[in-house]
């Protein structure tokens, strides 16, 4: 995957971007260089306020500066909505579309249509099993299973023996696999939580309750970067003893790390989703290439650990890590 990256960079063109909002709360991000010779239209089930998402749409349009096009980035996180945002690109005639699909059946018709359309298609982040089958051209992503399992592992080597997975997103299947896989490698025991992903003071609320009324929960297991904020001054604000670790980062994520109040963070790169899933619709586009030979491309998983924590400090403070 480094050297994947790495070649990218070499061949990437700086440009300038410019950046204007519509009426719908639609962003468009047109690049000087080339005066947006494409057009690709990133669509995610992204939620208000999920600073995950935000690195995402930053890998995005900066692939759309280095390569001179134009990118359009909307989010719903029904996936009613969202299948209506794939088929308004597909009426605007883009050149290509990144979607995320946390709800495969939700949106199964939209691609389809887009793919039968002749319009190329990248899914990214959730749904890697059914993205060949809708006729994406590549998944950028992790596998949810494979990064569950690590977790649960290195959660039994911690020594935590009763874990809370805290699921932020009802109905998102990939969520739901990292717990599942999780608690198949965990040699203790671990219990589904499911919160308002859109709300943090509930979120924290929902936490510190479970954490005050079973005194024996040494654990929490969150799912996206700011939750695990959450847990830890759900953790604090209950007296609890409880470890949080988490997939996602952010910056403050990363500091907590190296104070110690969170273990360990697991990083899908967010940033590298958006910037390569607009990099292998680029690529099709100039030259017919398919990244990966239509397998998936993972971005992840990688651990973030106080031990290497100050290696990807700068990065996340920067918001793309």
């Amino acid at each position: 995957m480094k050297r994947l990256l790495a070649g990218i960079g070499i061949a990437a063109v700086a440009g300038l971007l410019l950046t204007a909002c519509s009426g719908t709360g639609q962003t468009t991000n047109t690049a000087a260089a080339g005066g947006g010779k494409f057009t690709y239209a990133v669509i995610t089930h992204s939620g208000p306020g999920d600073a995950f998402w935000d690195r995402v749409k930053s890998g995005a349009e900066q692939a759309g500066t280095n390569y001179g096009s134009t990118i359009t980035y909307n989010a719903d996180p029904d996936p009613a909505k969202q299948s209506q945002l794939i088929d308004n690109a597909v009426a605007q005639k883009v050149n290509g579309i990144v979607v995320s699909m946390a709800n495969p059946d939700g949106l199964e018709s939209s691609i389809k249509k887009a793919v039968a359309a002749g319009i190329p298609v990248v899914t990214i982040n959730s749904g890697i099993e059914r993205s060949a089958e809708f006729g994406a051209i590549t998944h950028i992503g992790q596998s949810e299973t494979v990064a569950g399992e690590a977790v649960g592992a290195k959660l039994s080597d911690s020594g935590v023996k009763n874990v809370l997975c805290v699921i932020q997103e009802a109905g998102n299947v990939g969520l739901e696999e990292r717990c599942k896989s999780a608690a198949s490698k965990f040699s203790g025991t671990m219990t589904n939580l499911q919160v308002d992903g859109t709300n943090d003071s509930e979120v924290k609320a929902t936490i510190k309750s479970k954490l005050q009324a079973d005194p024996s929960i040494d654990g929490v297991l969150t799912l996206g970067g700011q939750y695990a904020l959450d847990a830890v001054g759900a953790v604090s604000e209950s007296s609890s003893k409880a470890q949080v670790a988490t997939f996602d980062l952010s910056e403050d994520v990363v500091a907590d790390i190296q104070a110690g109040t969170i273990l360990f963070a697991v990083d899908q790169q967010p940033y590298v989703q958006g910037f390569l899933g607009v990099t292998a619709l680029y690529l099709d586009s100039i030259n017919g290439n398919i990244i990966g030979g239509g397998q998936p491309v993972y971005s992840g998983p990688a651990f973030i650990t106080k031990d290497n924590a100050a290696s990807v400090a700068e990065f996340a403070k920067n918001g793309t890590r």
